[in-house]
């Protein structure tokens, strides 16, 4: 019976360290991801996304990121998690009040704009890389669509295109890898292709910030002081109870002196309270007495 209520203390602290760390579990930030690899990495890009500089030095990255085209004709404006910097307008296919969303566009030799995804926050690792992926953007076309423009359409082709599914949306990937070695504090973009709808398109980004770090304490979380704390008043627990609980039972003590290592304890209070109760000494030469 008496160790039971032992074992009962026990769980009943291991419960409580259970239920604080459930409440003080956090979100994971904006724009940052935590390895798929269950290997406690963290990854950060919010230092690399682009803002408007309110004052001088406040962000280290103010302006867009371009990636050239090269041979696919067109050249690519970016940010990343967040809209573009400089605002777009006139983008086809993507209503008004969307335009301040777009993060990832293009402008053919019309000067026309097409958006190739919308701002996202949804960063993920897969495995050493990590993938970013912006969403509708303006409405893809098919090639095989604009080769099939001038064909006269059969009746069952027509009876086809009334139940066709909604138009497929423009999107972007974005793949970050770590690069230290690149000297630069801002990260690198490179289109690496589309898909043959010119629908999907994939980026490459190097940055600093795609490297491996340790995830930061979080205000709130149980930290290694708290630990040591918590598994400090475990055993102290432990050694209270068990040992009235062997004096009590073996030596069959009973009051105060159930208590582990009473005498101990019963010394060292007895040596405070005399050190405390006793006066200072007065040290000096005796007055003399009058009338000697």
């Amino acid at each position: 019976m008496r160790f039971s209520s032992l074992s009962g203390a026990v769980l009943m602290a291991a419960a409580a360290v259970h239920a604080e760390e459930a409440t003080t579990t956090t979100a994971v930030p904006a724009c940052t991801a935590l390895s798929s690899t269950s290997n406690g990495a963290f990854f950060d890009l919010r230092p690399d996304i682009a803002q408007k500089a309110k004052d001088k030095g406040a962000r280290s990255v103010s302006k867009d990121y371009h990636a050239r085209g090269y041979d696919y004709g067109k050249n690519f404006t970016l940010n990343i998690c967040e809209p573009v910097v400089k605002p777009v307008t006139n983008v086809v296919g993507v209503s008004k009040s969307l335009w301040g969303n777009v993060s990832a566009y293009y402008t053919d030799s019309k000067d026309k704009v097409y958006s190739i995804g919308s701002s996202s926050l949804d960063l993920h690792s897969r495995g050493r890389k990590l993938v970013l992926r912006y969403g509708d953007g303006s409405p893809c076309e098919p090639k095989s669509d604009k080769s099939a423009r001038d064909q006269k359409p059969t009746n069952g082709d027509k009876d086809k295109g009334k139940g066709s599914s909604p138009a497929r949306r423009k999107s972007t990937v974005i793949s970050f890898l770590c690069d230290r070695d690149s000297g630069s504090s801002t990260a690198a973009f490179s289109f690496v292709g589309t898909d043959p709808d010119e629908c999907a398109y994939f980026f490459e980004a190097r940055s600093s910030h795609a490297c491996a770090s340790a995830e930061p304490h979080k205000r709130g979380n149980v930290g290694p002081g708290s630990v040591f704390g918590l598994i400090f008043v475990i055993a102290v627990l432990v050694y209270a109870i068990g040992g009235v609980c062997y004096n009590r039972t073996v030596a069959h003590a009973r009051g105060w002196r159930q208590l582990p290592n009473y005498s101990l304890w019963a010394g060292i209070w007895s040596f405070v309270t005399v050190c405390s109760a006793s006066p200072p000494q007065q040290q000096g030469l005796p007055t003399s007495r009058r009338g000697s």
